[in-house]
């Protein structure tokens, strides 16, 4: 009786295969059907922060994860929204294969900063001023 029980359900076990999975991309690009746009995001983050603000979106390295820039308080920073918009991943995500800290190189695109818009009319030179590389230091004397 096992052993007929055993073959019986065998076929449905080994040809359901496909029910498995949750949906069969089909060749598809998740963001083919699921989008997030700012305003939308915003209002997912708003739980959290009520001033903060979404600066920009896009796929994640990591799969199934939207990448969203935000500045709150004068800073900038990235969360990530899941595909369904049920979860926010705030932390770092890192590539196995090669140990590189993807969210560590976008803050640092973030929040590059161009040394060329650098006021130094009030600054205070020391060495030769047509120097190839300079350095510039901040202080706050208070």
């Amino acid at each position: 009786m096992q052993k007929f029980l055993l073959f019986s359900c065998l076929p449905f076990v080994l040809f359901n295969v496909s029910a498995s999975f949750g949906f069969p991309t089909k060749g598809q690009e998740c963001t083919e059907c699921h989008t997030l746009k700012k305003d939308e995001a915003l209002s997912l983050l708003r739980t959290f922060d009520q001033n903060i603000k979404v600066t920009d979106i896009k796929q994640s390295p990591a799969k199934y994860l939207w990448e969203v820039s935000v500045e709150t308080g004068g800073k900038k920073g990235v969360l990530y929204i899941d595909l369904p918009k049920i979860n926010v991943i705030s932390g770092s995500v890192i590539e196995i294969k090669g140990k590189k800290n993807i969210t560590q190189d976008r803050l640092s695109e973030l929040n590059k900063v161009n040394v060329s818009q650098i006021p130094l009319n009030d600054a205070l030179i020391l060495g030769d001023k047509k120097a190839k590389h300079r350095v510039i230091v901040f202080d706050d004397p208070e």
